[in-house]
């Protein structure tokens, strides 16, 4: 990592908004000038005329993060396709570290991952089990499966990832079962 990229104490995430379908050339740009950028990928099936065929697309259409020192940002708002580094007004906001760590364990794990309406309202939940132990987010269920929604509160962007029904306890400490509370967060999100 080059010194221009960022400064080690003051280094933190940040997302660049990026032209649409310009986040894998910004990401590649963004590493060659020797910034630790991330472009969150997920397969998806994409159907074209004639045929149909499994693409990596990016989770975050838009959107590729970047671990730097804003003060040292100009070498990366000069890449072509980058439009700004998100924030308020000028003033550029970091992401917090435990959402891109929840969103790289996710992606890492192995499990199924897609993009997902950000969800306001619905029950907190405590992975207790499998790869992400550890990590809060949003129980929601679908049919027989269960997800529980990742989110990046600065972008207003969340991610789904697939899980076991006993993977997940209740953050707000009542013993009110699974289920309930995934009937809770859908029908919360049907109201959104």
């Amino acid at each position: 990592m080059s010194l221009e990229g960022r400064a080690v104490s003051n280094s933190r995430w940040f997302a660049l908004r990026v032209k649409s379908r310009c986040e894998k050339v910004v990401a590649n740009m963004a590493h060659n000038k020797g910034f630790d950028e991330y472009l969150p990928l997920y397969r998806c099936r994409h159907r074209w005329s004639d045929r149909v065929k499994e693409v990596e697309v990016p989770l975050f259409p838009g959107y590729v993060f970047c671990n730097l020192n804003p003060e040292h940002r100009l070498p990366l708002l000069t890449i072509p396709g980058v439009l700004y580094l998100v924030g308020v007004g000028k003033t550029p906001v970091p992401i917090d570290d435990n959402e891109i760590l929840a969103i790289q364990v996710a992606t890492r794990s192995g499990l199924p991952t897609e993009p997902w309406p950000f969800l306001q309202a619905g029950e907190r939940v405590l992975l207790e089990g499998g790869p992400l132990a550890g990590f809060e987010g949003l129980l929601i269920e679908t049919r027989k499966q269960h997800r529980v929604v990742v989110s990046v509160s600065l972008l207003m962007r969340s991610v789904a990832v697939e899980i076991e029904r006993n993977w997940v306890r209740p953050l707000n400490g009542t013993c009110a079962p699974v289920g309930y509370l995934s009937r809770v967060a859908m029908e919360t999100n049907h109201n959104l």
